[in-house]
């Protein structure tokens, strides 16, 4: 049976750039993040507790995320949040998102930017 792959390559850098879209938006613990993510995907990404949990502590570990232990519901959980230096890496890599989904896009749309803009005038 082949194993599936829910994570294809080209999604490197997606989980850390919708944690941070996230958590700019609210504080949220680990479990909390990964529902959030399909909720506000419509269901199209799915990144397990195995993505998620490792991603915010090496952010929390490089200062991009803040945590804090509280009482959610009854349990202790670790809410994290975006820290200043996180809204810094937070700006940098949506642009950097947004400049590679445009040029996939021209390439899926066929021809360059140029000859697109050209048959439009």
């Amino acid at each position: 049976m082949a194993k599936r792959r829910t994570n294809p390559d080209y999604l490197n850098g997606v989980p850390e750039l919708l944690i941070l879209q996230l958590l700019e938006q609210r504080p949220m613990y680990g479990y909390e993040l990964v529902q959030e993510i399909v909720r506000s995907t419509g269901e199209r990404l799915e990144f397990g507790e195995g993505c998620i949990y490792p991603l915010l502590h090496r952010l929390e570990g490089e200062g991009t995320l803040s945590a804090r232990r509280l009482r959610v519901g009854g349990r202790e959980r670790v809410v994290y949040r975006v820290t200043r230096r996180g809204k810094g890496k937070l700006a940098e890599a949506a642009a950097r998102w947004m400049r590679v989904a445009e040029a996939v896009t021209m390439v899926l749309q066929g021809g360059t930017h140029e000859q697109r803009q050209s048959a439009i005038a």
